[in-house]
């Protein structure tokens, strides 16, 4: 049995730039152990599996050592690459069902948005090596469901963290969101996310940590639709709009390669 497999850039209009997921069209189900293998034989942050429900596609993410429950870019480049491959009109919506439910993708002209569910963020004091680890002085440290959130007092601190990856590793939790006001009128806030433990030092574009981030900033800022920027290496741009239980990403993709996998 042969599988298409596609890779796309998913919160950028460029190749080379903003998050790479590869996207995998299965006929029918695979063996979880076999879709861990392709995942790590990709090796990018995540790999996103596809199955046709003809109602829905049921989906699944890997990173290269293991499953998650969540996450929005390799959403987006699913969404992306079916509507690209003509498996859905244009015109229509696409529902996924997922480990953290249905959720669902609109097209908006050369934009795509994703339905995803909020991530609550409480306060919450978090390990002295995590601190360690980052070498920063938060103004603020809460935790979600899947992560630690560090608010940072500038960009520019922000952007010239150089983690202690090893010491990162150590924490018991997905990854570390760390985040600010941005400098720059252009976005609101900025952020990055570091996930060691799950194979990924530092993760080009997040879509799963704005569902954190989106209500966060909204609180803090009183705005309904907000401007985002991820400073990784690579850099991403995303549009969030939090409303009530849902946080809505906007973002664009453009397929890097098309391919077949024997």
């Amino acid at each position: 049995m042969s599988f298409n497999l596609f890779q796309a850039d998913a919160f950028t209009h460029r190749p080379f730039s903003g998050n790479p997921a590869a996207v995998c069209l299965m006929p029918e189900p695979q063996d979880t152990a076999w879709m861990q293998q392709v995942a790590a034989e990709m090796n990018l942050s995540e790999t996103a599996f596809l199955t046709d429900q003809k109602t829905h596609y049921d989906l699944r993410w890997f990173t290269p050592v293991s499953e998650v429950d969540l996450c929005g870019h390799a959403t987006l480049a699913s969404a992306h690459i079916l509507w690209e491959q003509g498996k859905v009109p244009i015109s229509e919506a696409i529902q996924f069902k997922t480990k953290s439910g249905f959720l669902r993708a609109t097209r908006k002209d050369q934009w795509i948005e994703i339905d995803l569910p909020t991530d609550t963020l409480l306060p919450a004091s978090p390990p002295s090596h995590l601190i360690q680890a980052l070498g920063v002085d938060p103004i603020f440290t809460g935790k979600t469901r899947f992560d630690y959130f560090i608010e940072v007092e500038t960009e520019a601190v922000l952007r010239t963290i150089q983690p202690d990856f090893q010491l990162l590793a150590r924490v018991p939790t997905r990854g570390i969101i760390v985040t600010c006001r941005a400098l720059t009128p252009a976005y609101d806030f900025v952020s990055r996310f570091f996930a060691p433990r799950y194979g990924i030092n530092e993760d080009p574009v997040t879509g799963s940590s704005h569902c954190a981030l989106g209500p966060f900033w909204q609180a803090r800022i009183q705005k309904d639709e907000l401007r985002a920027y991820q400073a990784s290496a690579r850099g991403g741009h995303l549009r969030v709009r939090p409303v009530q239980d849902r946080v809505f990403l906007s973002g664009e993709a453009v397929t890097v390669f098309r391919g077949i996998m024997l």
